[in-house]
């Protein structure tokens, strides 16, 4: 950044847009070297404005923005690369990793790893379509990079390995303990898919169920009591469509 606030050609994604005021939209934009910050995007919506159809999720884009503090100014905005093809039922799943940045993130607090991680989950679900165990390793690394990381390969207190075909009870202070440990508050989960969360491989349908309890678990802890948008359009969306099968 330039000694008058001014930055150039940062790759970034929009994480969220709205209007603001008559022709201008507020940005919300996850930045390779700065963060999560909120941009001013004036005059986007106008006519003559070619800047609205370039703002879009899941676009890789390079911004340039001027000014300090809470909100910036919009300088330019460039496509980077091809955009991805992330539609229909798959764009839930983006909307879900975007509303986690912005719920988790303070702004201004650069996260470069988490940033490619972002890239790459978003490359992955445009390959895949609908792929739960992306999300579960993508909210694996937010919690690892906001400084939350879960402990998944030895026991809390004992320090022994996680076996594969152990039960465990899961503390989110304290981490695994084996099944035998009676706690009031225990979410119970097979080694293997602590593993799996741990090394990254693929996940049976089980690990799959298990983990995404996990995560939700420890996720609410984070986010607070105030619902995500993005998990109610989840269930708007499944729950009409299992009723359309009935």
């Amino acid at each position: 950044m330039s000694s008058d606030g001014r930055v150039a050609l940062q790759p970034a994604f929009l994480l969220h847009r709205k209007p603001y005021r008559d022709t201008s939209l507020l940005i919300e934009a996850f930045s390779a070297e700065h963060g999560r910050l909120g941009l001013v995007a004036r005059g986007a919506r106008s006519r003559r404005g070619a800047m609205q159809a370039l703002l879009q999720p899941f676009q890789a884009l390079l911004l340039s923005w001027s000014g300090r503090g809470e909100l910036a100014t919009l300088t330019g905005a460039e496509a980077q690369g091809t955009p991805l093809a992330i539609g229909g039922d798959v764009v839930l799943s983006g909307f879900y990793l975007n509303e986690l940045l912005m719920r988790l993130l303070p702004r201004h607090d650069p996260h470069p790893q988490l940033f490619l991680r972002y890239a790459a989950t978003l490359q992955t679900l445009a390959a895949r379509g609908q792929d739960e165990w992306a999300l579960r390793l993508f909210e694996r690394d937010l919690l690892q990079e906001l400084g939350y990381g879960l402990l998944l390969t030895h026991e809390g207190g004992s320090g022994e390995m996680v076996a594969a075909q152990q039960r465990y009870c899961y503390l989110p202070e304290f981490g695994p303990r084996r099944m035998e440990y009676d706690a009031e508050e225990c979410l119970s989960v097979h080694g293997a898919t602590l593993l799996a969360l741990e090394r990254g491989d693929d996940a049976d349908s089980r690990a799959q169920a298990e983990a995404k309890r996990l995560m939700r678990m420890i996720l609410s802890r984070y986010l607070g009591p105030r619902p995500l948008a993005s998990r109610e359009l989840f269930r708007q969306r499944y729950g009409q469509a299992k009723r359309d099968q009935e």
